[in-house]
């Protein structure tokens, strides 16, 4: 498949992801904002319901007080008073509650001294006459209701407990069954009660209800209600969308890094091809000198000399050397790839390690014009090592600062120990052409080689540094580099020492 394929699948994935995540967000969002419009109506109308009861409770009780004083001035004048008997209904809790409230109207005066006579008068007249009476008597009555409460403190008004009462209910009637605070204050702020188990929070999200409203202002009170948990209730409704929207990420994050398996996957692909590329290269140049080679022993004027039939053999061992060294490579990356690679570990002294490698790879060093310095400083060089791999390791980095050296300038080779924190430290340093930024996080990866164009002036398949890092690695050791572009390359490895383990 194509890059371009792949990139173009994932966008139009990824987008329909975006997508899909940014409808469910909004559908919570639109759950959550009409959850609390619900929420909020249904305690505004229990607020409402609340303080409509504490008006109906006080007139009730001031009408109670005024029968009670009309009952006794009945007993005081019953012989030639009149009684006029009024009913109320109140309705508190869904019951209907009567009350009875009497008027007194003292006797009539004789109808000499009105001078009119009862005949006179017709049945229209006294019954309108009535009326107006009892109207006028009740609107008294209702004046002072409403004066004489007015007069009183509103925490003389308000019978708190009833008002708790009356919250619950109507709130439970509401759909509404949640712990509450509330306080009542006066108009000017000054608060007069504060239920017993108050809490502040959840306060920054209160509701008001005006109570008495139809008082003076400065005779009317606030009720003040909140809810702690009232964020917990409203998210309540959404708790279903928790999963839906927890998968929708899951499958996500599984997309991504399903494409990032994909182009992973397609540069080792490209890597491998790379690979199968530099080892062409690298086996036919061999094959084809060998093959050479053989055809020049058929000649027989090249079999009677010498000289001749010894250069030649010599060139097709030479060659045969280099084919087998080169499967070996190949074999060694692979055995470690499959974990079948057994490391033969032994205490062995790295110093004494390095010094025999460095003795046998000055002589390539030199025949390139190079120098190698030594600096020796690890007080302590006892490990625990697979002495054939390891030696293999420093052979391929020092091999490689001479693969990567610098026409315009003679190599200098630099192999430096010292201990640090309970370790063995190894740097191998040159002078070469360097490696880029971009390129050195990736110079441990299998088959990777940075890229010089075309050429093939630098053999190998891009397994010698796979092979160094899993070697450092089954030491239980590192191995980092640094490097600048035209300045050189450095590789440290840290192996813990013998005694530290």
């Amino acid at each position: 498949m194509k890059k371009s394929t792949i990139v173009i699948l994932g966008f139009i994935m990824s987008c329909s992801f975006l997508a899909l995540l940014s409808l469910q967000v909004r559908y919570i969002e639109e759950i959550v904002s009409m959850r609390h419009e619900q929420f909020d109506e249904s305690v505004k109308r229990s607020l409402y319901n609340a303080a409509h009861k504490l008006e109906l409770y006080e007139t009730m009780r001031y009408l109670e007080k005024d029968v009670a004083e009309a009952e006794i001035a009945d007993q005081l004048n019953r012989h030639g008073a009149g009684v006029v008997t009024h009913h109320y209904d109140f309705k508190s809790d869904g019951k209907v509650s009567s009350l009875e409230m009497r008027t007194i109207i003292m006797p009539q005066r004789p109808q000499q001294e009105k001078n009119i006579p009862e005949a006179s008068r017709s049945l229209q007249d006294v019954i309108r006459s009535r009326y107006v009476h009892q109207r006028a008597l009740m609107d008294e009555v209702i004046y002072k209701i409403l004066y004489t409460a007015s007069k009183q403190p509103l925490e003389k008004r308000i019978n708190f407990q009833a008002l708790d009462r009356d919250l619950r209910a109507e709130l439970l009637h509401n759909g509404i069954d949640l712990p509450y605070h509330f306080t009542v204050s006066t108009s000017d702020g000054r608060e007069i009660y504060r239920c017993a188990d108050y809490e502040k929070e959840g306060e920054e999200h209160s509701y008001s209800q005006i109570l008495f409203s139809n008082d003076p202002p400065n005779k009317m009170g606030v009720l003040k209600i909140h809810f702690p948990t009232m964020n917990s209730y409203i998210f309540s409704s959404v708790r279903f969308m928790i999963p839906a929207l927890f998968f929708t990420v899951v499958l996500c994050i599984a997309f991504i890094f399903t494409l990032y398996v994909i182009f992973r996957q397609k540069k080792v692909t490209e890597l491998k091809n790379d690979f199968i590329n530099n080892m062409t290269h690298e086996f036919k140049t061999p094959i084809s000198t060998i093959s050479l080679a053989s055809q020049m022993l058929t000649d027989g004027s090249v079999t009677k000399s010498p000289q001749m039939l010894q250069h030649i053999t010599g060139i097709i061992n030479d060659e045969t050397k280099r084919l087998r060294f080169q499967v070996e490579k190949v074999l060694q990356i692979s055995l470690f790839d499959q974990q079948k690679a057994t490391m033969k570990m032994c205490e062995l002294d790295a110093g004494e390690l390095l010094t025999g490698v460095v003795n046998t790879f000055a002589l390539k060093v030199e025949k390139n014009g190079g120098t190698i310095a030594t600096q020796m400083e690890a007080q302590n060089s006892k490990i625990f090592a697979d002495e054939m791999h390891l030696t293999n390791v420093v052979f391929n980095l020092m091999d490689n600062a001479v693969k990567y050296k610098r026409d315009d300038e003679p190599l200098r080779l630099t192999i430096h120990t010292w201990n640090e924190h309970g370790k063995f430290c190894l740097s191998i340093q040159d002078n070469g052409i360097g490696i880029k930024k971009e390129n050195l996080r990736r110079i441990f990866d299998r088959f990777y080689r940075v890229h010089t164009g075309n050429l093939h002036d630098v053999k190998g398949f891009g397994l010698g540094l796979a092979y160094v890092k899993k070697v450092i690695q089954d030491h239980h050791g590192s191995i980092r580099a640094e490097s600048e572009l035209g300045v050189g390359t450095k590789f440290i490895i840290v192996i813990p020492l013998l005694n530290s383990k």
